[in-house]
């Protein structure tokens, strides 16, 4: 009945309006003419599509009866736009609930309890999907008061772990950051038992040994084992860490059509200019870029000097990614029929930190899901990204020294 009533869906960070906006680095975006709220009979069923993934939560609460939704930066400010034809729903609102996270409150006229919430995933966004059931005032109120579980609780987030300054690269060591996605009460996708976040963090810790014993890399990891760790910390951890190279690794799952093989991420050029405001809001200034104090800096001066960093940068993002492409092409890996994407994804939003974000394939791929649980693939795979990066080091140091001539 607990596992009905009070609902913590964990997948893949009150006032309606614009304020939703300025404390959220908006991860996911409400799709108003996708969603929909609607009667269902005596209950009702809400869709509310987002442009990706998110870990969320929902439960209801009493006096008055209300839905209550949790979504890790989700920017909610086109609520007012979606359709609602229930007149179960007496009223919907969002807003910013704790650092990181918005809430969703919708109001009932009456009790009734969640009888479905899922997420469905595919194509270039999510959709969160709810169905509510009429029920008693009294089974509805034992619901309600039922106190929050100890796992909502926001847990600590990892210790950053110290390591050298920048520019390793000019020592002949490359300080690389591994950054196995999820974690904690974040799994990923999961299926048949397997999760995102245990797959990814056993071929981070291969991947760690495997550059360690080469001995021409210091190596980071955002997690070593399964906690949380925010997304922007994950992004500190590779400031501390005084990183070369950040690469995170994930494993995603499709709910319509197939896919296969891996898929390197850069970020898109329509979000560095948002990103580069974003960062400059949300962040200490004196994390933003490596050796430049930007404490005394307006948003604007902050943003220009992220946009010039993230111009040198890009033609080394760029030569990274394709050293990962040529990497796993010559290993004979299998690898998406469009193996180079470019997104938003937060983690790819350091304007001087060469990052990309590697999928190793889908766990929605029954042939994916073997690889990924297959040691000797994983093995090949890691021994394919250390190539990767010893090729694009000797060659960003080729370059570099050019420049310096």
């Amino acid at each position: 009945m607990r596992a009905v009533l009070i609902l913590i869906l964990w997948l893949g960070s009150l006032v309606s309006g614009a304020a939703v906006a300025e404390g959220l680095s908006a991860l996911a975006r409400l799709d108003p003419g996708a969603s929909s709220v609607r009667a269902d009979g005596a209950g009702f069923a809400a869709d509310l599509a987002i442009s990706q993934p998110v870990p969320w939560r929902v439960r209801v609460l009493d006096n008055p009866p209300r839905l209550i939704l949790d979504a890790r930066e989700v920017d909610w400010t086109t609520l007012s736009a979606v359709k609602v034809d229930a007149p179960q729903v007496a009223g919907m609102r969002a807003g910013i609930f704790r650092a990181g996270w918005s809430r969703l409150v919708v109001e009932m006229t009456g009790p009734f309890l969640v009888s479905l919430a899922e997420m469905k995933t595919g194509g270039t966004g999510a959709a969160i999907r709810l169905a509510l059931t009429p029920a008693t005032a009294e089974a509805f109120a034992a619901a309600a008061a039922l106190p929050e579980p100890a796992e909502w609780a926001m847990p600590e987030p990892a210790l950053l772990p110290s390591g050298p300054a920048g520019g390793a690269a000019d020592d002949g060591v490359l300080t690389v950051v591994l950054d196995p996605g999820h974690g904690g009460i974040d799994p990923g996708a999961e299926r048949d038992g397997l999760k995102e976040a245990d797959l990814m963090l056993a071929f981070a810790r291969e991947l760690k040994e495997l550059l360690l014993r080469d001995g021409r890399f210091t190596v980071v990891m955002t997690r070593e084992e399964d906690v949380f760790v925010p997304l922007e910390t994950r992004v500190s951890v590779a400031r501390a860490a005084g990183a070369d190279v950040f690469l995170s690794f994930h494993a995603d799952a499709l709910a319509e059509g197939e896919a296969q093989g891996a898929t390197i991420y850069t970020l898109s050029d329509a979000a560095t200019d948002e990103a580069s405001a974003a960062l400059a809001e949300r962040h200490d200034r004196d994390d933003l870029l490596a050796g430049v104090d930007l404490s005394a800096q307006d948003d604007v001066v902050a943003s220009v000097l992220m946009d010039m960093a993230r111009t040198e940068t890009a033609p080394r993002i760029d030569r990274l990614a394709l050293a990962i492409e040529a990497a796993i092409r010559a290993a004979r890996l299998r690898m998406h029929r469009h193996p180079r994407q470019e997104a938003g994804f937060s983690v790819l939003k350091s304007p001087d930190i060469p990052a990309v974000l590697l999928e190793l394939g889908f766990l929605s791929s029954s042939r994916d899901m073997k690889r990924l649980s297959d040691t000797e693939w994983r093995a090949a795979m890691a021994g394919a990204v250390r190539q990767a990066l010893v090729a694009w080091a000797e060659e960003d140091r080729a370059i570099r020294a050019l420049r310096a001539d």
